[in-house]
C-alpha cells in the first residue's frame, strides 16, 4: 500500500511512480485498489487550519502480476 505526498506545494505521485516502476521492470498490472486513508496523524492538525489545498485522502493497493516467457506483457 502506498500513498502519495505533498512538498513544498505540490503533490509527488509516489503511488503511479512506484506502479511504473513495476511496470518498467516486466511486471503487468491487473488492477488498482484506491483504499480511503484513515488514521492519518496529521488529519486533526489540517482539518482545523485555512488552507488552499485538498487533503490527501486515499491510497493505492497495486495488484502485478509478474510477465515470464508462458505469459509475456
Amino acid at each position: 500500500m502506498i500513498g502519495d505526498i505533498r512538498k513544498k506545494g505540490y503533490v509527488l505521485p509516489l503511488g503511479m511512480n512506484s506502479m511504473q516502476k513495476f511496470v518498467d521492470a516486466g511486471f503487468k498490472l491487473k488492477e488498482i485498489v484506491i483504499k480511503e486513508q484513515h488514521n492519518c496523524r496529521s488529519t486533526d492538525y489540517w482539518e482545523g487550519k485555512e488552507r488552499k489545498f485538498l487533503m490527501l485522502a486515499h491510497e493505492y493497493i497495486f495488484i502485478l502480476e509478474k510477465a515470464d516467457d508462458h505469459n509475456p506483457i
